[in-house]
């Protein structure tokens, strides 16, 4: 049994007359503790598998099983638990709260779980132990990217999901995150699933999911991952 499990998943959408497949049929696994890249182009159905995964969407037909559990038939109130306590978030635009500190935006994930990480150690191992009174406009916008990080952690997730979260960032800045990301996951075991159309990032990943057409073309391990210190598009 993997960590993480797609068992003929679809999502459909109804738009006017038109019945879109976002996902048609997805099969995959992914283990505890990969660093987990899925790619593909542009309304490859890459966000909808994210999303519903995160328990942001539902699936129209299929499974989704983490840790053996089909979190796909959570009922409303199940689903909120698993997003609350189970996944933590990172977005290509970092979703700050413009009024509350860095320390305060990630106080404020820290509050709604059950065994949440100390808000200050957290900033700190990103880095931002210098920063915790400073607001987000006084952030770069990789220092944002790093409390965006840091709130997604405090809660202590089982997954942490990241869609294109370079993707608002120069390539210096974007490297850095892929780094604490990769550090992230190497270092505490979490599993990290990260979404991207950019296919030099599948060299840092232990697993590469692409995908295309709302299914899984292809699934690979890669045994001697690269650093992403290196790592260059």
């Amino acid at each position: 049994m993997s960590f993480v499990e797609f068992h003929d998943v679809c999502k459909l959408y109804q738009m006017g007359e038109v019945e879109v497949r976002a996902v048609d049929g997805m099969n995959f696994s992914i283990e505890q503790g990969e660093f987990c890249v899925i790619v593909g182009p542009s309304g490859a159905g890459k966000t909808t598998v994210l999303n519903m995964l995160g328990g942001m969407d539902t699936v129209s037909s299929g499974d989704i099983l983490l840790e053996g559990k089909a979190i796909s038939a959570n009922n409303e109130r199940d689903m909120t638990m698993y997003r609350r306590h189970d996944v933590g978030f990172v977005f290509q635009f970092y979703n700050l709260v413009q009024n509350l500190t860095a320390l305060e935006n990630v106080e404020l994930a820290s509050q709604i779980c059950d065994d949440p990480l100390d808000p200050a150690e957290v900033l700190g191992q990103v880095g931002l132990s210098h920063r915790l009174d400073n607001f987000p406009a006084q952030l770069s916008g990789g220092e944002q990217q790093r409390v965006a990080i840091a709130r997604a952690l405090a809660k202590n997730p089982k997954l942490l999901l990241c869609d294109e979260p370079t993707g608002a960032l120069d390539y210096e800045t974007g490297k850095q995150i892929l780094q604490l990301l990769q550090q992230t996951c190497r270092e505490t075991g979490k599993t990290v699933v990260l979404i991207t159309h950019n296919t030099a990032f599948e060299q840092i990943a232990d697993r590469i999911i692409r995908i295309r057409g709302g299914r899984a073309d292809s699934v690979e391990t890669n045994e001697h991952p690269q650093d992403a210190s290196v790592l260059e598009w």
